[in-house]
């Protein structure tokens, strides 16, 4: 059995394709289900269908009619779902004015149109970005059939974007520093995930990418001031203690895939689960620098860079995972190419497999097993850039 797991025999072509085809079954008579049975813009349970997109699409609405900076205001932002939606329960919006450039637009469209526009083109261009790094048709099923996408396309969330935008400027690196910054630099609506790139690219010397990336958020950032002034950014400041106490810190552990949700999900205290997350985002940051100034391929480093911003993070809930889907497609890349070695087989699918299963395990039996992935993956690919960088692939397996 071990054996088996460390070798990845298991892992037969036949079996991939079986579990992505089902998956993609699954995804789609469920997403079809939700539509089937909803009332309006709610449904079957009364929720609004796309769930968290509400809060995008509300807040885009209060843009379009000129209230920009009341859509951190709980109250007035929950009275534009609720006519929206004649349901209970509030989704609050706790992005940086920058997302409001991407929602303004889509919240012209009528509540579902728009829903269904914005998971399509996102998904489109997060499927864009597989191909670049994984050319061979054969394995565009295992990223539809990915649990991530089915996870990502039920709360409507921006899990696509973030990855397209994120793998995007990874596969840039190499040949167009300056197009990569500029994706980077558009990810600043999501900025938990920025901590490590600052770092990542510095080590590795991509300092066009860098002065690119940094150009890119303050420009955004002037863009958004013009159109709507500083009282949009004053009122996204003034809510965020408000926001992180009730989304970050409360409720909802299970949800959340960080070193701060494990301890409060075992019931620490919150200055305990901020030491944790402290901890171990010095280590991500520590080794990423390590892994980049090494000379291993691109690919290694990008899934490397890819997994270290999301442990790095508190906040990186299971619908954000498409990132984690994107680092085992760079994994996978390398490995084709270059051999793998004991374990990686086993894991990558257990990375492909994880966000189906995360937020259960944690909440019936308070195991982690979003973040156990997360950190396995990370000390792996690190294993990886340990042996590549040296030329010791001689353990390498045959690749699928």
């Amino acid at each position: 059995m071990l054996s088996a797991l460390s070798s990845g025999e298991w892992l037969t072509s036949r079996r991939m394709t079986f579990a992505a085809a089902g998956m993609l079954i699954g995804t789609l008579v469920s997403l079809g289900f939700l539509f089937a049975t909803a009332t309006g813009t709610a449904d079957a349970l009364g929720r609004p269908l796309g769930t968290d997109f509400t809060s995008f699409w509300s807040a885009g609405r209060m843009v379009i009619e000129g209230r920009a900076a009341a859509a951190y205001d709980w109250a007035a932002h929950n009275a534009v779902q609720w006519q929206t939606h004649h349901t209970d329960g509030y989704f609050p919006f706790s992005y940086p004015p920058l997302l409001f450039l991407v929602m303004a637009p889509i919240a012209m469209l009528a509540y579902v149109p728009a829903l269904v526009v914005w998971q399509s083109l996102s998904l489109a261009a997060a499927l864009a970005a597989v191909r670049a790094i994984l050319p061979e048709k054969h394995f565009m099923l295992l990223a539809l059939g990915f649990p991530g996408v089915l996870v990502c396309l039920g709360h409507g969330q921006t899990g696509f974007l973030t990855a397209a935008l994120f793998a995007g400027g990874l596969v840039a690196l190499a040949r167009h520093e300056i197009v990569a910054g500029l994706l980077f630099g558009l990810m600043a609506y999501k900025p938990q995930f920025g901590l490590v790139i600052p770092f990542a690219l510095a080590a590795g010397g991509h300092w066009r990418a860098f002065a690119a990336a940094a150009v890119t958020v303050v420009s955004t950032v002037a863009l958004t001031l013009l159109l709507w002034g500083p009282s949009v950014w004053q009122a996204f400041w003034t809510a965020l203690p408000q926001t992180g106490a009730v989304v970050l810190e409360a409720h909802h552990f299970e949800k959340l895939q960080s070193a701060f949700a494990c301890v409060r999900l075992w019931g620490g205290p919150v200055w305990l689960a901020y030491g944790g997350q402290a901890v171990v985002a010095a280590g991500v940051v520590a080794a990423t620098v390590m892994a980049w100034r090494a000379e291993v391929p691109i690919r290694l480093k990008a899934a490397l860079l890819l997994t270290g911003a999301m442990l790095a993070t508190p906040y990186v809930v299971d619908y954000d995972f498409v990132l984690l889907g994107m680092a085992a497609a760079f994994f996978a890349a390398h490995c084709v190419e270059r051999g793998f070695l004991p374990w990686e087989k086993t894991l990558l699918a257990a990375a492909w497999l994880v966000p189906l299963v995360a937020r259960t395990a944690a909440r019936e039996v308070y195991l982690p097993v979003g973040l156990m992935v997360l950190a396995a993956m990370f000390a792996v690919l690190m294993r990886r850039v340990r042996a590549d960088a040296g030329r010791d692939v001689g353990l390498a397996l045959a690749a699928f």
